[in-house]
């Protein structure tokens, strides 16, 4: 049995993924469609809002 013609090369996903990874993002997982739509999921972490006092100890914070 032949197989149909492809719906997406590898390519497509490699400039995709560092597409992404160039805008800061950081993925997860990577899907593919049987019509070759690729989907890429990233990473959420839900942080605390960090508050102006708290962000300017932590960035001048020493070494201990």
């Amino acid at each position: 049995m032949a197989r149909g013609p492809s719906t997406f090369r590898q390519t497509d996903v490699t400039r995709a993924l560092k597409a992404a990874v160039a805008a800061g993002l950081d993925v997860a997982r990577i899907e593919i469609d049987v019509t070759g739509k690729i989907a890429l999921f990233t990473r959420s972490e839900t942080l605390e809002p960090i508050s102006p006092l708290e962000r300017w100890k932590h960035t001048h914070a020493r070494a201990s």
